[in-house]
């Protein structure tokens, strides 16, 4: 008799916080308990964008609506879209052919269309604009013949659409540790290129590193990063100083949320960790803590942050200033296939992929 041997997961038991005051006891707290939180802070207009996009497409066309990629880089996005109907895929081939499929924030490669082509999928492009711009000027300089230096992580799903768009002509930099190693046909025809969701901090001191060897290295015709990378990153670099702890978040495969951390901790905050959930907040982290800063990535959606604060005022952070250090107001277009279905459905209201503007609508 062959017997069988079952195994059964133990069933998942929440974990028991300590209350407020066990907190306290473990360490004084010296000062009033406050939550500096940052402004601005999560979705950018190019993440806003993108979650509308398929959030308008699932209306319009049904589902399934397949994705290449995450749409954005957070899993409450991720999930939230997948219980609407959206299949995310790693590469067009997963897709069957004829069906709907929209490119990513991330943007992609030429290679990558060409796929989707040869598919007949009907595409819908979700790429940030300000991505797409790096995208041009990779061609643009391609063309001109010059050797390309794009700062960026390799692997990252941005570095590789932008590389795709020239590969002949680029060499990917990962940091100042890569300096060294650039070799290039002409250093009077070198310019620089940058993944849009860097730390400023890090990729001008790979650029002043790269200008060392090449001294007539070029810049971009416009800033390579982010407007909201650099906005957010602006915002915890004024808190950090004042900041016992800095709670970021954001997924972690969020390029620009695991730089706040970085620059939280570079700037003056005794502690900061990154946090998906209001859940993933370890309650020990608060011990001898007065002062809470409180941001979140360019991906992030706000009730996220919302959790957040909720669970802090639990343990005394009740006190809540914002520290506003911008304001944002950039609105991009839907993509121009959601734009022209949902004309000719007679809906002309939501061309504009802004959060606020669709809520109005």
């Amino acid at each position: 008799m062959t017997s069988t041997v079952v195994s059964v997961p133990m069933p998942t038991v929440p974990r028991r916080r300590r209350t407020s005051e066990d907190v306290a006891s473990a360490a004084p707290v010296y000062g009033p308990r406050r939550v500096l939180l940052a402004a601005p802070r999560g979705y950018c207009a190019g993440v806003d964008r993108a979650v509308i996009a398929v959030e308008k497409a699932l209306e319009a066309y049904g589902p399934p609506i397949y994705v290449r990629k995450q749409i954005v880089h957070n899993l409450h996005v991720v999930h939230t879209l997948e219980e609407q109907g959206a299949i995310f895929v790693d590469e067009t081939d997963e897709v069957p052919e004829g069906a709907r499929l929209i490119f990513s924030a991330h943007g992609v490669s030429p290679a990558v269309v060409q796929s989707a082509k040869d598919r007949n999928l009907q595409t819908i492009d979700a790429t940030c604009p300000l991505v797409t711009k790096v995208h041009r000027e990779a061609v643009r300089f391609a063309r001109d013949d010059f050797d390309i230096l794009l700062i960026g992580h390799e692997g990252h799903e941005e570095v590789e659409g932008t590389y795709g768009e020239a590969p002949e002509h680029m060499q990917i930099v990962n940091g100042p540790e890569d300096v060294d190693k650039v070799t290039v046909r002409d250093p009077e025809k070198v310019i620089w290129l940058s993944q849009t969701t860097l730390s400023v901090d890090e990729a001008m001191h790979t650029v002043n590193l790269l200008r060392e060897r090449f001294p007539t290295l070029q810049d971009p015709p416009s800033d390579d990063i982010c407007y909201a990378t650099s906005n957010r990153q602006a915002a915890i670099k004024k808190i950090a100083p004042e900041a016992d702890l800095v709670l970021v978040v954001g997924s972690a495969n969020s390029s620009n949320s695991v730089r706040l951390v970085e620059v939280a901790l570079e700037y003056g905050a005794k502690a900061s960790y990154r946090v998906d959930f209001a859940n993933e907040v370890d309650e020990s982290w608060f011990e001898g803590v007065a002062t809470v800063g409180v941001t979140s990535g360019a991906s992030v959606p706000e009730n996220l942050v919302q959790d957040v604060l909720n669970l802090l005022a639990e343990y005394g952070y009740g006190d809540v200033e914002e520290v506003v250090t911008a304001e944002e107001d950039i609105i991009f277009s839907l993509p121009k296939e959601i734009r022209a279905t949902l004309k000719a459905m007679g809906d002309s209201s939501r061309g504009l992929g802004g959060r606020r503007r669709a809520d109005e609508s």
